[in-house]
């Protein structure tokens, strides 16, 4: 395993910056578009019910829509959004200390060797907030494992593995769940019209895949990866030198008054939330459903959630003296996201081109035709359809896009032999998880290697794949495993949900 690690970081390492990466595949997908815009396929798009079409980026047509609608393809890029509006909040917590005085009451009643699985577990929880743990969870995993002596890279690798390796686990329903259900009903309304698919139809193994992956990856951090990245020298610019076991009563005053406005506002949200006929449920009433307004508000609520205590924090404990001294906050924590503004510009160009071309529709549908006509055994039909999803998971990163192209053909198809949609979406899910920690494609990855750089500032895309394919690996081999002996035992997958589908 080390040597085959060292491998991937010496040859990843070798890569161009992030940024350029995502330009050099940009000029790869164009050029690809306009030799392949040339073939006719006969692989039927089920969505359209239409031959997938290469589109030629190169025609003068597709290359005035480019340069014309470049300022809006980086602004609409929704990552963008959500890390900028979300560490401004946190960037005030952070300054004021705020983060800080609670790490160090965590620190005192956790025990260090239980460190790891709670970063991972929590990492896990906050799917809650859709992807607000990139920004949140993982540059706390680095600071939390340094204040313990223990290396940032480390405490970076367990918390991507928990946010995005994990991403299918939740010990509580998500907007994920919504949203994977309706393109699952619609697949399976293909074959029958009257079949419908419950929201929480992966609850159950979701809670239990939660506890899995918080022990697996406990285990991945501490025996293989923390001991790699160890030999790493810290010599970024986010070295803490404070002690983390002591703090001032001023300190603590101010803690437990922010604390208590931050339990406050989280009362008062979930009291705006309980009626029925509350303005932030959906329109089936439900609080989790993709388009309710409190799941659209998440970044938003996370910004005020920290960014109020924070401020309180700072004029009690007196890191604050005035509105200036907020706004410096919120400055500095934007001063530090250059580097990721710069990739996520050629990233948005580079994901923007690759849909508009249909490569990635081309791939995917295709790899589904092979896997189709293999005509495994459930057993194996369900190992394969892990497999196909992460393979395509690392040319398409939306968990939607992907679903939406595939459920068409494989929930209707497993059905046909006699699997459930419900267990078609369970491995899904696992299948989209898993690869998510080991492609730069994946559009939160770039933001992942500038947090690696402000400890390490060698760190490159060698670097972090290096450190994340131990978890892919393992987690990809468990899970299978997991799900395999969760069907057999019988144990339910969710609610309303079933094995199988009675072909009759």
């Amino acid at each position: 395993m080390t040597g085959f690690l060292n491998a991937v970081e010496k040859a990843g390492n070798k890569l161009p910056e992030p940024a350029l990466i995502f330009f050099y595949f940009l000029l790869v997908v164009m050029a690809m578009s306009a030799v392949l815009s040339t073939i006719d396929f006969d692989v039927i798009n089920p969505v359209t019910n239409e031959a997938v079409k290469i589109n030629n980026l190169l025609s003068a047509e597709a290359l005035t829509v480019t340069i014309s609608s470049m300022v809006t393809t980086f602004t609409s890029f929704a990552p963008l959004g959500i890390v900028l509006v979300a560490m401004l909040g946190v960037g005030v917590a952070e300054s004021s200390g705020f983060i800080n005085t609670g790490l160090k009451k965590m620190l005192r009643v956790t025990p260090k060797k239980l460190l790891t699985p709670m970063i991972i577990f929590v990492a896990m929880f906050s799917h809650v907030a859709a992807d607000a743990g990139y920004v949140l969870v993982i540059p706390l995993g680095a600071i939390i494992f340094m204040s313990a002596g223990r290396h940032p890279l480390a405490g970076i690798a367990a918390a991507f593995a928990g946010v995005s390796g994990g991403f299918a686990a939740n010990m509580v329903p998500t907007g994920n769940d919504a949203l994977l259900q309706g393109f699952t009903q619609t697949a399976a309304q293909l074959l029958d019209n009257t079949y419908t698919v419950n929201t929480l139809c992966n609850l159950f193994f979701g809670i239990g895949s939660t506890v899995m992956i918080t022990l697996v990856g406990w285990w991945v951090t501490e025996r293989i990866v923390e001991p790699r990245v160890s030999k790493l020298k810290i010599d970024g610019d986010y070295q803490h030198n404070e002690d983390m076991s002591n703090y001032s009563v001023q300190e603590s005053r101010g803690f437990k008054v922010a604390g208590l406005v931050m339990v406050l506002g989280l009362a008062g949200l979930a009291a705006l939330a309980w009626p029925e006929t509350s303005l932030l449920r959906g329109s089936d009433g439900s609080l989790t459903s993709y388009g309710a307004p409190i799941m659209k508000s998440i970044v938003p609520l996370i910004f005020l959630i920290f960014i109020i205590p924070g401020i309180v924090y700072g004029f009690v404990a007196g890191t604050f003296s005035s509105g200036k001294d907020v706004i410096n906050a919120m400055n500095e924590s934007m001063s530090k996201m250059g580097s990721y503004m710069v990739m996520a510009f050629f990233c948005a160009m580079f994901i923007k081109a690759f849909g508009d071309s249909n490569i990635g529709t081309l791939i995917a549908l295709a790899g589904a035709d092979v896997l189709k006509t293999m005509a495994l055994p459930g057993e194996a039909t369900i190992i394969g359809m892990i497999l196909l999803t992460a393979v395509v998971n690392i040319l398409i990163g939306s968990a939607s896009a992907k679903w939406a192209l595939l459920s068409p053909i494989m929930v209707p198809m497993l059905m046909a032999v006699g699997i459930s949609p419900e267990l078609t979406q369970a491995a899904f899910r696992i299948g989209d998880s898993t690869t998510n920690i080991i492609t730069p494609l994946m559009v939160f990855f770039p933001l992942v290697v500038v947090y690696c750089q402000r400890y390490v500032k060698s760190t490159g895309v060698g670097t972090l794949v290096s450190m994340m394919v131990p978890y892919s690996v393992i987690f990809f081999i468990c899970w299978s495993i997991f799900l395999l002996v969760w069907w057999a035992v019988g144990l339910p997958l969710g609610v309303n949900a079933p094995y199988t589908y009675p072909i009759s």
